[in-house]
C-alpha cells in the first residue's frame, strides 16, 4: 500500500520560463494541480522536500496549502538532462477509494541462484502499468528472485500483488528472466595472415644491384 506524505506547496502568481527559473534559484520548484473538476492551480514547492519524496517511490500526496489539505497523486515529473533536478511536478487530485490507472517502478528483491551459476539476469520491464483505488498504490512493486535459476522466468502472471490491484499487461509478458551466456568463438586466423612477413629493408636491393656491377 501506498504511503501518503506531507508536501507543502505555495500558489504562484507569475508563470512562464523566466519566472519558473527564478523560483529553481531559490531552491523551488514549480508545478500544477489539477482534477476533480476543479480549476488548475500553479504552484511551487521545496526542492529539498520533493526530490527525495520523488526519488523513494512515493505516488500519494497530502497536499498543504493556505491552511487546507487535499489528496493527491504525483502524475508527472519533468527532470533536468542529468536526471538529477526536477524542473517541474504535476499533482492529480484524487478522493481515496478513486480508483487510478500509474505506471509503478519494478524493483527485485534477494540474489538469483542462476546468475551465481553464471546466468545472465535480464529485466525486460521496468514499470508496469496498473489500476487500483488511490489508497492502494504501491511505491514500488517488488519481484522476489531467490528461486530464479538458470533458463527461468518470471511473467506478469507470477506478480504477487493484493486482490485490488489490477495489472493491465499480458499475463504472459516476461518481468525478469536469467538466461545462459552466449560463447563467444574465437574466429580462426588463417596461417598466411598470421606469419609475420618479413619487412623490406630500404637500400637492400640497391647494395645488391651495387655489387653485381
Amino acid at each position: 500500500m501506498a504511503t501518503t506524505v506531507e508536501l507543502a506547496v505555495q500558489p504562484r502568481e507569475q508563470t512562464g520560463s523566466a519566472a519558473a527559473r527564478r523560483l529553481r534559484r531559490k531552491g523551488l520548484v514549480p508545478g500544477n494541480i489539477y482534477g476533480h473538476g476543479e480549476a488548475a492551480v500553479t504552484v511551487s514547492a521545496p526542492e529539498e522536500a520533493i526530490t527525495p519524496m520523488v526519488f523513494s517511490g512515493h505516488r500519494v500526496v497530502d497536499i498543504q496549502m493556505n491552511g487546507g489539505s487535499e489528496l493527491a497523486i504525483i502524475r508527472d515529473v519533468q527532470w533536468d538532462t542529468f536526471g538529477q533536478k526536477i524542473l517541474h511536478f504535476d499533482l492529480l487530485r484524487v478522493s481515496r477509494d478513486e480508483k487510478v490507472e500509474m505506471e509503478v517502478a519494478i524493483e527485485l528483491r534477494g540474489i538469483s541462484p542462476g546468475v551465481l551459476a553464471g546466468g545472465i539476469l535480464d529485466l525486460h520491464l521496468h514499470s508496469i502499468s496498473i489500476v487500483c483505488p488511490a489508497y492502494s498504490i504501491p511505491d514500488h512493486v517488488y519481484v522476489k528472485i531467490n528461486n530464479l535459476g538458470l533458463g527461468d522466468a518470471i511473467h506478469v502472471r507470477d506478480l504477487d500483488l493484493p486482490p485490488e490491484i489490477e495489472v493491465q499487461q499480458d499475463d504472459d509478458e516476461i518481468v525478469v528472466q536469467v538466461t545462459l551466456p552466449v560463447a563467444v568463438e574465437e574466429e580462426e586466423v588463417p596461417e598466411a595472415a598470421a606469419a609475420v612477413t618479413q619487412p623490406e629493408v630500404i637500400g637492400r636491393k640497391a647494395e645488391k644491384e651495387e655489387e653485381g656491377d
